[in-house]
């Protein structure tokens, strides 16, 4: 069946079908160019000129030549014989049509068309669609001419010139051939099974009749058209009157018989264009035009007596009517005095016929006039006729007032006959029927309020008619018999008024009418007794409003009926005057705010007048357009719309509808509207409802609307289906369905605008996802292709724009796109709804809607159809669980190659191909068997047992290597935008690794070439570009490269990618690109304030340059970026685009741009720093600088990621001594300045002392000390600078040409006296710090004067308390920056410079230890009475300090004894304070609760939201809480055992050293104080009891028995490890034990032998302590063994802490035998 494609194709290039001709001639086609209009109007007009006829019937040459033809397999031959046969069509035709049928509209698969063409049964079914396919082929051939006909003389169409042509070309025979046919068709036989095979049965007889009688209406459409532009001559009429006459105007057909009732109404529309057609060929405008300048014997129509002769016999059919007027008209003015008999006679048939009735009902009949270009060419027609008649005859001659004012409204519906009526004299033509109806106004109001309603057409005729209606000069009147108040002449001619008169019975002050005394009225006696007609000027606008107050009187009387009927026009003409005309509704304010009262007293009456209600609403509709607030202010007061009779205080309650009611439109809905089955109240209803939704009213209004909304979701939508329509038999059906379809449509309005407000969307979208309502949208959509083929197929219209089929497809548009919003704005969750269950359901038979949706590929007539169903699918297949290709079941195939058809035709609309290729792009991902389907890859076996894939006959691949194929790129069935497309569904297959499919794309020949094109092209500049889509190609193409490069090794990526490649580089595209980037990121910057137009494309090749410059840093020898030059350049770039975008830090997109920029600029800056920071260090530091000043002016939460990238970049280039100069003098001038700022301050203002000065932090400068100030980072990039210098080369040679550490400490010092610039003195220290960290380091910062600036100064930053140390500690957390973070970091700064200078830095170290003394044993006792972690930092630091103060104990002693002393009494008592707290854990809970709970949770592992009720926390939070309280628990204990470690390890400084008091008898003791009593007592909480050997040894047992947990992972009592989940911090924390350990152990063993050696300690007590010792070493050894059996930890001695290590201490686990050597020696040395 290969050769089945082959021809297909084939033909489909060379031979159009008529529909496709069709859709390219109506612009829904690829085509759209007039160029490209032009060329198929000149391939194909001699077909058009054909006609019909084009279609020829079978002979014995064509039998001959489709046989001899080899192109064509013999399958479709014998099949092109059946359908010849059948169609009695020419039998090369017939494979013709076979094929554009197996192109266009087949179903099935190619694969299975041969067993369907052999098998009888799906033949015959095959048979019967090519025939309605055939059918549609012809009266689509016909639309092509009506097509042109239509609009080749309108300026407005696109495509005028080309259409005109055309016609040109066709003029000569058109008329002719198209005559021909028409005869033919109304003469020809009906087809018999004899004749054309079995299948032609009584359905398909009846069906081809159907079609003959479509045909021909069509026919004389076509030249009805023609001669409204074209003239008929003589010859042409008189043949025209004899065939219409002989086929009796369409009902005396030959196959009458065949007429049913469902096809009377194109019987009708074929009588409707008969008649026309010689109307308009009598040439009436030109006989008025020729009456006027009385030179009518110039008209063609002087003498024709036979035309008499036949008109003569007409008369007995509605179709002549009109025949016979126009030419008793052209009779009567031709020759009015030698044929008035005849022309009486002819005329009064014509009255007879009621003619103007029947202009009513054609025109009608006809359709609007909307782009219904027949019909307004019609009205066109019987406007002149009916100007002439009305000219020409006395109007009482011419039948009833009614009927010819209803025909002139239907004639003045027409575009700009209005107008041409208020320029033509009131005298004549249509106006005399104006004058006439005037002449009883206001006695009838109605005639003349139709008239002028129908004369409204736009602001120029609607001022007319209001100035003519305010400037009334005529008061007519009727009375049966004379009154009282008058007199009149003796022949009752004139009477005259005596009295004034109200001529409205209203009450006083109410607007009224008041005729004064003396006005005259000429009298008229008629039927109904005197007519008056008064000399009255007055307002008729006035006399409106009258009639509206006198029903408003009479409402609830039996006179209401009768004051409806008057009212009712005035509402219609208020409704069409402010539609038309919106200036003048403040004029009419008196009648439309009367409308309110209007529609609350009507609908509250037993029977209301549905039709005056409806044009109450209507009214409103218009004014809720312009001002919603005011209309529904006044309207929700009237009880007309729905209404909740209780607030509604949530949605839940809007949602069940609790206390609501339908309101008084609800009652006329049910009693009223539903069994009369006419719904005119409910349509306006839902427009009144949309249009104030739409008006998007506040919030208040919207809660008012919740009940309307609700009524429709709840009560109408899902059962409108089920309601009674006012139709009668078969023939109404369509009619039935029309009319649900506008009502639908209707709804789906308004479904479609309610989310304009977000209660109304919330409301909208939860009702359509989980109740009926959706369920309701989703049988709209599931009406399904066929139905809307069947509709479309039975209108009787020409198919233009307008009928139930397209009214229909216009509701499924509406449904899919309610849908499909419904589906994008619900809130996530994790529950189905039932909306989505219903579109996702597998269902049998082809129940499935997926597979319905699918099928809406099948349609041709509304592109937009498909496209929509489409996008849901598209929709449907990202959010949905489920299978498209299991839902399409058996199907699948089919509806594949239906896709791919629409796919790869060159004429198809471009965006549902566009839409195609976005659903196969969501495929990939989220749809692996849809995809597979499409992808059609056939497996080959490779070779060594491999599988190869190539690509099957029906791949979306072959379409979608064609689109990007360079060769079609600028053709006009692949533009940019589809282009893109196709691109984004090969990136979504690289994306997602469709390895099958990309090993066949990378293989074929030229993809990579094509791919690559785009990036070879020259773009426009950013301000010129006109398809941003073309941004997007470039993007795709690049990460598909980028892909491909990183996903296949080097080695194996093709050669045809690497020759492009290499082009690329070697092209300088690298360069380009650099440079294009960089100018579409300053074109955003530069436009920002414009508004940033394409900003997503513009991001999206941000992003792919991105990935491929982040690939070329390792791939480099891949993407061949070889030359650092180049590698320069585009760095350069990305820096300067990176400042463009950072330099506009207002603006959210340039924040976006400059974010992605800075990523690539630090990753290119640390894989390329070797030549940037070579090349051009001054010029990477100027943009960077600039950058960083711009960024911390920007919102911080925005660039809280973009400042670390920027930071990163300049720490990354961090050993360029140019970037630490630079640095260095901008420290160096900030520090001036803020010098220069401080004092300032502080002559201005003195600085306030505060009361607690470790809680408050200082008044910050006003001008320069900022957190994100350029000085206070300049420091912290100064300090990251010199950590990066590890061997201080070039800090050292900055800081020798400027002295910023002076100009640093200067400021510092000022800052701490004055207490000010916070974070200034916080970064100034950790500067210092860093320094501090290295020999050089230290000895610069103490040379330079740091304790100068520091000592005496960071008094200033605390004060000392006066009652208790504990009132002088911050429980704050630590980590915020205040003063007492200040002293932390002072005191780490001195323990630092001690620790690296040692001997060159003790005097400075005593002499800040003597300054601060207070505070430093203050804070040593204050961790008794405060364990917040800000003081137990304070503690550790201070401790920190004396431990390395300790070493330098003999100078200590010399310069401060008594601090000395005072500092190891202290010391001593700290130890036992943090062994009874780690000891008693329920203690320290009970502290930690009582006297800090307010900071419990300030350890860093303890946050808790503050945001979390104290409710919830008690109800389920309880555990939360504990958890908190634990970490916070935990935190403080960890503290306490560094503390605890560091003060052992301190006093272990001041006792002899242990081998040596040992060994050494002769050891001077008097060196050493004792520092712990002999007691053997349990540590105490108490500051009365000393510390002492008890002490000690409690705190080797805490330490053993929370080692003895941690190691067994137990739940201590004494410490948590449940966040210890690490095994570095378990670790850590063992070997922190031990050291705790060793160093109690350490100060025992000496102060115990200093004890025994003192001969000043009494024999006894050295005995006691003797024995105490012994025994609780005893049992600690033995304990300890154990521990170090199972694998005891090292101690941390020579890592964790910066105190010498003790003796034995080592890594090993054998080192720790001399550690329990040392201990067992000392317990026996003491047990001897």
């Amino acid at each position: 069946m290969k050769n089945t494609i082959k021809g297909t194709m084939e033909l489909f290039c060379f031979c159009r079908s008529s529909r496709e001709l069709w859709t390219i001639l109506l612009g829904r086609s690829a085509l759209r160019e007039p160029a490209q209009i032009e060329e198929e109007l000149d391939r194909n007009w001699e077909r058009l000129l054909q006609g019909l006829c084009y279609y020829k019937t079978p002979s014995l040459s064509s039998a001959e030549k489709l046989k001899a033809d080899k192109d064509v397999a013999q399958p479709l031959k014998d099949f092109g014989l059946r359908i010849s046969k059948l169609l009695g069509l020419d039998q090369q035709q017939s494979v013709q049509i076979l094929q554009c049928y197996l192109q266009e509209d087949y179903r099935g698969t190619r694969n299975t068309l041969k067993d369907v063409l052999q098998d009888e049964r799906p033949s015959q079914a095959l048979l019967l669609k090519i025939a309605d396919y055939y059918y549609e082929e012809r009266v689509c051939h016909l639309r092509c001419v009506l097509l042109l006909l239509t609009y080749f003389q309108d300026e407005r169409h696109p495509y005028r010139v080309e259409y005109s042509n055309c016609v040109n070309k066709l003029e000569k025979d058109l008329v002719n051939n198209y005559q021909k046919q028409f005869e033919t068709l109304f003469k020809a036989e009906s087809p018999t099974w004899e004749t054309h095979g079995n299948l032609m049965t009584e359905r398909q007889v009846s069906r081809w009749f159907l079609q003959c009688l479509r045909e021909q209406s069509l026919l004389l459409e076509i030249l009805f058209l023609y001669y409204a532009y074209f003239e008929m001559g003589p010859g042409d009429l008189l043949s025209f009157t004899k065939m219409f006459k002989e086929q009796g105007f369409g009902i005396r057909q030959t196959n009458r018989h065949l007429v049913e009732n469902s096809m009377d109404t194109l019987v009708d529309r074929i009588g409707y264009f008969s008649c026309l057609i010689l109307v308009e060929g009598m040439d009436i405008d030109f006989l008025h035009k020729c009456a006027l300048e009385d030179r009518t014997e110039q008209h063609q129509f002087s003498n024709t007596p036979e035309m008499d002769q036949m008109l003569l016999t007409f008369g007995d059919i509605p179709h002549h009517g009109p025949v016979l007027l126009a030419w008793v008209l052209l009779r009567h003015t031709l020759s009015p005095d030698e044929s008035s008999p005849v022309i009486r006679r002819i005329g009064n048939t014509s009255l007879q016929l009621g003619v103007f009735q029947y202009l009513t009902t054609m025109l009608q009949g006809l359709g609007g006039t909307g782009n219904n270009c027949t019909a307004s060419t019609a009205r066109m027609c019987i406007y002149g006729l009916l100007s002439f008649v009305i000219t020409s005859f006395e109007e009482e001659t011419l039948g009833s007032q009614q009927h010819l004012i209803n025909a002139a409204c239907e004639v003045l519906s027409a575009p700009s006959l209005a107008e041409l009526f208020w320029e033509t004299k009131p005298t004549m033509g249509l106006g005399m029927i104006l004058d006439s109806a005037m002449g009883m106004f206001p006695h009838k109001t109605g005639l003349l309020l139709q008239l002028l309603t129908a004369l409204l057409s736009d602001k120029s005729t609607a001022k007319k008619v209001y100035i003519f209606l305010d400037k009334m000069s005529f008061y007519t009147e009727v009375y049966k018999t004379k009154p009282n108040d008058v007199i009149s002449r003796d022949d009752e001619t004139l009477w005259r008024r005596q009295a004034p008169k109200l001529l409205y019975p209203l009450g006083l002050g109410q607007t009224n009418l008041r005729m004064p005394q003396g006005v005259l009225g000429q009298v008229a006696v008629g039927e109904q007794g005197y007519v008056v007609r008064w000399d009255y000027s007055y307002s008729a606008w006035i006399l409106f409003t009258c009639e509206i107050e006198m029903l408003l009187h009479v409402v609830s009387t039996a006179d209401v009926i009768l004051h409806c009927e008057r009212v009712k026009p005035i509402l219609d003409l208020v409704h069409k005057m402010i539609s038309t005309d919106w200036t003048v509704s403040d004029c009419l304010l008196p009648l439309t705010s009367r409308i309110y009262m209007l529609l609350q007293r009507l609908t509250s009456v037993i029977n209301p007048p549905v039709d005056v209600i409806a044009s109450c609403a209507n009214c409103l509709i218009v004014l809720a357009a312009r001002m919603p607030g005011k209309v529904w202010s006044s309207l929700h007061h009237t009880g007309f719309l729905p209404f909740a009779s209780s607030p509604l205080t949530n949605m839940a309650q809007s949602i069940s509808a609790e206390g609501m009611k339908a309101g008084n439109y609800g009652n006329l809905l049910v009693l009223i509207e539903q069994p009369r089955g006419e719904y005119a109240v409910t349509i306006a209803f839902l427009r009144l409802v949309t249009t104030l939704v739409k008006g998007q009213l506040g919030s208040t209004q919207d809660k008012g609307l919740i009940p309307c909304v609700l009524l429709v979701l709840k009560e109408m939508l899902p059962t409108y289906h089920k309601w009674r329509y006012n139709t009668h038999g078969v023939r109404e059906r369509i009619g039935e369905y029309l009319h649900k379809s506008m009502d639908w449509c209707h709804i789906l309005t308004f479904l479609y605008f309610s989310p304009s407000t977000p209660t109304l969307q919330s409301l909208c979208i939860y009702s359509l996802a989980n109740t009926e309502a959706g369920q309701a949208v989703v049988n709209i959509m599931g009406v399904g292709v066929d139905t809307i083929d069947v509709v479309l197929a039975a209108q009787p219209s020409s198919g233009g724009s307008e009928g139930p089929g397209q009214i229909l497809i216009q509701t499924v548009k509406l449904a899919f796109s309610v849908t499909n919003n419904v589906i994008r704005l619900k809130p996530p969750s994790s529950a189905v709804s039932p909306l989505e269950q219903a579109l996702t359901q597998h269902g049998g038979h082809g129940s499935n809607l997926i597979a319905v949706l699918a099928k809406y590929i099948y349609h041709k007539h509304d592109p937009a159809l498909p496209r929509l169903a489409i996008q849901l699918l598209k929709r449907l297949a990202t959010v949905a669980p489920m299978s498209v290709y299991a839902c399409l079941g058996g199907d699948a195939a089919a509806i594949r190659d239906a896709f791919l058809t629409r796919l790869q035709s060159r004429t198809e609309d471009m965006r549902i191909k566009v839409m195609i290729l976005e659903f196969l792009t969501v495929a990939v991902e989220t749809q692996p068997g849809l995809i597979e389907l499409f992808l059609n890859l056939e497996v080959k076996d490779g070779a060594e047992g491999s599988k190869e894939f190539l690509l099957g006959e029906w791949s979306c691949l072959q379409v979608v290597l064609d689109l990007i194929d360079s060769r079609q790129q600028g053709k006009y069935w692949c533009p940019p935008l589809l282009h893109r497309a196709a691109l984004a569904f090969l990136h979504a297959l690289w994306q997602d690794r469709r390895d099958s499919a990309i090993s066949v794309l990378r293989t074929k020949e030229r993809f990579w070439e094509n791919l690559t094109t785009p990036l070879f092209g020259t773009l426009p500049s950013p301000s010129d570009i006109t398809e941003p889509c073309v941004l997007e190609t470039c993007a795709f193409v690049m990460k598909i490269i980028g892909l491909e490069i990183y996903y296949v090794v080097s080695g194996s990526l093709e050669r045809s990618l690497k020759d492009a490649l290499q082009k690329f580089s070697s092209g300088r595209r690298y360069e380009y690109w650099s440079q294009y980037v960089k100018s579409l990121v300053v074109h955003v910057a530069e436009t920002e304030e414009e508004g940033v137009h394409s900003f997503s494309e513009t991001q999206m090749v941000i992003s792919a340059w991105r990935m491929l410059l982040i690939l070329s840093t390792s791939h480099w020898d891949v993407m061949q970026l070889k030359e650092d030059s180049a590698r320069l350049k585009l760095f350069m770039d990305v820096l300067d685009g990176t400042k463009a975008a950072l330099l506009v830090p207002m603006s959210v997109p340039c924040l976006r741009l400059g974010s992605m920029m800075a990523t690539l600029l630090l990753i290119l800056l640390k894989q390329w720093r070797r030549f940037v920071v070579v090349a051009t260090a001054p010029d990477v530091l100027a943009p960077l600088s600039l950058i960083l000043e711009s960024v911390l002016q920007a919102d911080q939460q925005l660039m809280e990621s973009t400042k670390a990238k920027v930071f990163s970049a300049l720490i990354s280039i961090s050993q360029l001594p140019q970037l630490l100069l630079c640095v260095c003098e901008t420290v160096q001038d900030e520090a001036l300045a803020l010098i220069d700022s401080t004092r300032h301050t502080a002559q201005v203002r003195d600085v306030p002392d505060d009361k607690d000065s470790m809680e408050t932090d200082a008044v910050r400068s006003v001008q320069k000390d900022q957190r994100d100030g350029v000085c206070v980072l300049a420091l912290h990039l100064a300090k990251e600078l010199c950590r990066a210098d590890e061997d201080g080369e070039h800090w050292v040679v900055v800081m020798r040409k400027i002295p910023a550490l002076h100009s640093i400490l200067s400021a510092l010092e000022l800052s701490l006296r004055s207490k000010q610039n916070l974070y200034f003195t916080e970064a100034a220290l950790h500067l210092l710090l860093t320094l501090a960290r290295t020999p050089q380091g230290a000895a610069a910062v103490a040379g330079a004067g740091v304790i100068q600036s520091i000592c005496l100064p960071l008094l200033s930053v605390y004060e000392m308390p006066s009652n208790g140390a504990s009132q002088g500690f911050s429980r704050k957390s630590q980590d915020a920056p205040c003063w007492p973070g200040v002293y932390r970091l002072s005191m780490s700064l001195m323990e630092i410079l001690l620790k690296t200078l040692r001997y060159n830095f003790i005097n400075e170290a005593l002499d800040f230890v003597g300054v601060h003394q207070e505070r430093i044993l203050q804070c040593l006792n204050a961790v008794r009475t405060v364990q917040s972690l800000v003081c137990l930092d304070e503690a550790d630091h201070t401790v920190g300090f004396l431990l390395q103060l300790s070493s330098f104990c003999k100078e200590w002693q010399f310069h401060l004894p008594h601090l000395l002393r005072d500092v190891q009494i202290n010391l001593c008592y700290l130890c036992q304070t943090c062994t009874y707290l780690l000891h008693s854990r329920n203690m320290l809970h009970h502290y930690l609760q009582a006297k800090n709970g307010e900071a419990l949770p300030s350890g860093p592992r303890a946050q808790r939201d503050p945001q979390t009720p104290s409710k919830a926390a008690a109800e389920g939070g309880g555990g939360e809480r504990e958890e908190a309280e634990q970490k916070a628990l935990l935190a403080v204990q960890c503290s306490l055992l560094k503390i605890l470690s560091k003060t052992l390890a301190t006093l272990q400084h001041f006792t002899p050293d242990c081998c040596q008091i040992i060994l050494d008898q002769c050891m001077d003791l008097a060196e050493y104080r004792t520092l712990f009593v002999l007691s053997f007592t349990t540590s105490a909480f108490d500051a009365d009891v000393a510390p002492s050997f008890g002490t000690l040894l409690a705190t080797i047992n805490v330490a053993l028995s929370m080692l003895g947990e941690v190691v067994e992972k137990k739940e201590p009592a004494s410490l948590s490890v449940a966040s210890l989940v690490s095994s570095e911090e378990t670790q850590a924390l063992k070997s922190l034990l031990m050291f705790t350990m060793e160093n109690c152990f350490y100060v025992l063993i000496s102060q115990a032998v200093r004890c025994l050696k003192d001969p000043s300690i009494a024999p006894r007590d050295k005995q006691r302590l003797k024995q105490e010792l012994g025994s609780e070493l005893s049992t600690l050894l033995s304990s300890l063994a154990r521990h170090f059996r199972r694998g005891a930890p090292s101690s941390p001695a020579s890592c964790l802490l910066p105190s010498p290590q003790p003796p034995g201490s080592k890594a090993s686990h054998e080192g720790q035998e001399p550690f329990l050597q040392l201990v067992q020696v000392f317990v026996r040395h003491i047990q001897r």
